[in-house]
């Protein structure tokens, strides 16, 4: 699934391209409506929503992107898992998979393709009460070790459960919060609750450089994530344990070893990642 630096990166690419262009038409396959735009919602208002309006502005929350339309709606587009959402020239052939499209009044349309359908589309009025609920992104001036701690506090769910909770931490994916826990030093199944000062504080700063790291390298490529134009990101050749099952750890030798935390396939170094020490009880 796409996770913040390829939602980033797609924004960044998308974003000077397709603002102030004028939506002409809606293509949409009706097999896949009820999944882009919910089952209620015929592809007629889906139409009536987007067709004629001029796009203000592409932005992003968390995971989901944000077109800003001239009638102060928002066109709200999530991934998932296997989306992709590309900015092709009207005469070019359909893409693989490809779902929907907004043709632009430029001779240019925005491509949805998506291979399992798990994508979707939402015009709305007020966009508050989908994101009330999202936590900081790590990229935020907000976040902090402070603001970990507390989100940490009491907890006995796994630290990497935890952190993939997007009402925790808004914007981490697998990959990231493999790549963060390694480098924090952090054993993935380690309960929350019992991180100490020293290694919430290492995650902290983890968790946002994996972030930057991965905006800088365009995403990661490992199957079906590519950028706004089609292109592959560079940051699935620099992990350090996702996806390295039985290869040596670039730190220690050791082979990285894989598990399963919350449902989710998880990578880690045996050695450089610990589990909190217990704390001795008074005498």
């Amino acid at each position: 699934m796409p996770e913040l630096p390829e939602v980033e990166t797609i924004r960044r690419d998308l974003e000077p391209l397709v603002s102030g262009r004028r939506i002409v038409a809606v293509e949409i396959d009706e097999a896949t409506l009820p999944l882009l735009a919910g089952a209620t919602t015929p592809i007629e208002m889906l139409r009536a929503s987007l067709a004629g309006r001029t796009i203000t502005g592409l932005g992003r929350r968390g995971k989901y992107l944000l077109f800003g339309l001239d009638d102060g709606r928002t066109f709200v587009a999530h991934l998932r898992m296997t989306g992709r959402l590309l900015w092709r020239d009207s005469e070019a052939p359909p893409e693989a998979y490809e779902r929907g499209r907004i043709v632009l009044d430029d001779g240019h349309d925005l491509r949805w393709s998506d291979l399992r359908k798990f994508g979707t589309w939402r015009v709305m009025d007020n966009v508050t009460p989908l994101f009330e609920k999202l936590g900081p992104e790590p990229i935020d001036d907000d976040y902090s070790a402070r603001y970990l701690r507390q989100a940490f506090k009491g907890r006995e769910a796994a630290v990497k459960s935890v952190l993939l909770d997007q009402e925790k931490v808004a914007g981490l994916g697998n990959i990231y919060v493999d790549e963060a826990l390694f480098e924090a030093g952090v054993r993935p199944e380690s309960r929350a609750g019992a991180l100490g000062d020293a290694a919430v504080k290492r995650l902290a700063v983890t968790t946002r450089e994996v972030l930057l790291r991965g905006i800088e390298h365009r995403g990661a490529s490992f199957r079906d994530y590519v950028d706004g134009q089609g292109n592959e990101g560079r940051q699935h050749m620099y992990v350090k344990v996702f996806r390295r099952t039985g290869k040596p750890c670039y730190t220690c030798g050791s082979e990285i070893q894989r598990t399963v935390v919350g449902g989710r396939a998880t990578h880690y170094c045996p050695r450089c990642q610990r589990f909190p020490r217990r704390r001795s009880k008074p005498a």
